[in-house]
């Protein structure tokens, strides 16, 4: 009998991003990959001093992260909205969580919070992230860390899903805001050389 990698993960007592860290690592192989390329195991190999050789089982964290963000500091109302939305949320699935929350643009890939969260997903240590809309995550490279999540086994769960009628609302405001930021590099740059040149 073969396993999918959750079942695998399951009977070992280990995360799916453990399975596939030991992997990389050398540690312990899928005994072959399907025509898709998913993993299977066979259950035959499943012993526990195989598992106890590559590190002890552990319960997986049962960590949330909830991620708010707003691109500038007069939409603080709207970023307390967000945080309320996304912890009644946690509360009412009795979830254990944590806030992160981010001042700046959706394509500024620098923020503190964003880093913060990048930690979190690559070193593994959270299980779920919660966001109210896909953009207050990121505005063009929200499906990469998508992918990231999907990759280290992290739920990934949006409160409120766009819908079709908003899409040119919302191009409208991606275009806006790649002017702003875009004109606001221009001017710091004048202002700048003007600052050398004085």
């Amino acid at each position: 009998m073969y396993l999918s990698i959750g079942q695998a993960a399951n009977v070992a007592g280990v995360s799916v991003p453990t399975l596939r860290r030991w992997e990389l690592e050398g540690k312990f192989f899928p005994d072959f990959r399907t025509c898709g390329g998913h993993r299977r195991y066979s259950l035959s190999r499943m012993k526990a001093e195989l598992f106890n050789s590559c590190e002890e089982p552990s319960k997986t964290k049962d960590q949330t992260i909830c991620y708010a963000r707003v691109s500038s500091s007069d939409q603080k109302l709207d970023l307390k909205r967000q945080e309320k939305r996304l912890t009644d949320h946690c509360e009412k699935k009795c979830w254990k969580y944590s806030v992160i929350s981010d001042l700046g643009s959706g394509i500024n890939f620098k923020k503190q919070g964003l880093n913060k969260l990048l930690k979190l997903i690559c070193s593994q240590q959270i299980t779920r992230l919660v966001i109210t809309h896909q953009d207050r995550l990121l505005r063009f490279g929200s499906p990469l860390l998508f992918k990231l999540c999907d990759y280290f086994g992290i739920e990934v769960i949006i409160l409120e899903k766009q819908s079709e009628e908003n899409f040119e609302k919302t191009l409208v405001s991606d275009v806006i805001e790649i002017m702003t930021v875009f004109t606001a590099k221009i001017y710091g740059k004048r202002s700048h050389a003007n600052r050398k040149t004085a």
